[in-house]
Formats: structure tokens, sequence, C-alpha cells
């Protein structure tokens, strides 16, 4: 796999620092890793995006690579449009995530919200993005009520388009789960039509690089790098 794309059930349920988990682990199998933002949206000149956060995370050697950058935080094609600047293309992404591919042992798409936000006026996707680069989709859920529901949408429209679901990760899984939570444990998999690959203890991002590194593979399924367990995560959810 040399690219994996990373998009979210919503906006800030996690997908950055599960992105910057991808990337630590791929880096200490000794891979080399960039982590590629098609459109950040939201964030002021000079402030460290998405991409540039996941990198900080994962440590020395990961490459952040923002394709453009747009002032208010909403959806990429219509921050660009207020902004009067020009919006990013899915063919744009996916020429420069190959671009990427060619100096990098694995590329980290991640997207801005949801799989079907769009990116410009012509109603362009990174489910097109991922469909160009023919890329398996990696989706980042939250564990909460009403999560299943678009978790069960999200599989859908990729199987729709013929993408590969590569497989759900909780996004920040709450130190003190409520039953919708640990009920959902079960279900998302199924929801997804893909395994539950993860999951990414709430506070994560707080970390410093150092002791995220060495947390890291505790939230990824081996599928991911990682040593977590799928098996283990529920049996321990349903005894919280």
């Amino acid at each position: 796999m040399t690219t994996l794309v990373i998009t979210g059930t919503n906006t800030d349920i996690g997908k950055t620092v599960v992105t910057a988990a991808l990337a630590t682990l791929a880096r200490a199998a000794g891979r080399r890793v960039a982590v590629f933002k098609p459109a950040q949206t939201g964030i002021a000149p000079g402030e460290p995006g998405d991409a540039h956060v996941a990198a900080r995370l994962a440590g020395e050697g990961v490459t952040a690579v923002e394709l453009a950058r747009f002032p208010e935080p909403l959806a990429p094609a219509t921050s660009a449009r207020r902004a009067g600047l020009p919006p990013v293309t899915p063919q744009a992404a996916a020429d420069a995530v190959r671009k990427l591919e060619a100096k990098y042992d694995l590329v980290l798409v991640e997207g801005a919200g949801g799989l079907l936000v769009h990116l410009d006026d012509e109603g362009g996707t990174l489910a097109d993005v991922a469909a160009l680069l023919d890329a398996p989709v990696l989706v980042v859920a939250a564990p909460a009520l009403g999560t299943l529901n678009i978790v069960q949408l999200t599989g859908e429209a990729l199987r729709a388009r013929g993408l590969t679901t590569r497989g759900v990760v909780i996004g920040a899984w709450p130190h003190e789960p409520g039953l919708a939570e640990r009920c959902n444990v079960r279900e998302l998999a199924a929801m997804a039509g893909a395994p539950l690959l993860g999951a990414v203890p709430e506070g994560a991002g707080g970390l410093d690089p150092a002791r995220f590194a060495a947390d890291a593979s505790g939230w990824l399924a081996r599928e991911l790098g990682g040593t977590w367990s799928a098996e283990d995560f529920t049996a321990a959810a349903d005894r919280t």
C-alpha cells in the first residue's frame, strides 16, 4: 500500500491524530512517510494545519504537505469561493499525491470533514480523489450515539463508488465510555462493512511526540502496523 486516504464521519473526530498514529507506526517500520492535506480550511497564515500537526506528533522524518489553504472554517469549496481563491480539484489533489508517491513509501491523504464534502463547485470530493488514485479509504468514526448511521452511510457511499474501505478506527475513545459508546463498538464493523482496526484514546493529540510514539502501537491493529486487538477491546468495553 503506497497511499491511504483517511476520511471521517464528521469534522473534529480525531482524523488528524489517527493520521499521526499511522505515520508514527510506518516510520517505526522504516518507511518514508508524507502526510498530505488537499485543502486546509479555517487556519490563519503561519498557523500549523492538520498535516503539520500530524507530522509533529509523529516525530522526525515525516513530511507535511498542504496543497491549498482557505481562511474560513467551512467546506473547502465554500471557503475557497468566499475567499475568491481557486479551489482544489480532485485531479489536482491526485496529481500531487502521485508526485509524492515517487518519493515516499507511504502517503497519508487526510480529507476535510466527511467523505462527500465538496472540494470544488463541480462537486468533487475526497471519494473522487481516492478513485483517481485507486487507493483504499480508512474511516475515522466517533463512538457516540448517532455514529452508526453515519458509518453505514459512509460505507455504502464507498461501495457504490467501487472503493475499498480499509477499516474503521474510533477517533477519540472516552476515558469513561457510556452505554452508547460501549454498545456501538460491536456494531461499527458491520455498519461499515469493514473491520474495526483501532481506537485512539481521547486526548491523545495532547501528548508529546515521545509519549505519542511509545503509545501509538496500542491504538491500531496489526493490519495498520500496531498491536491493538478488536476482540480484546470489545471484550473490555463489555466489561466496563
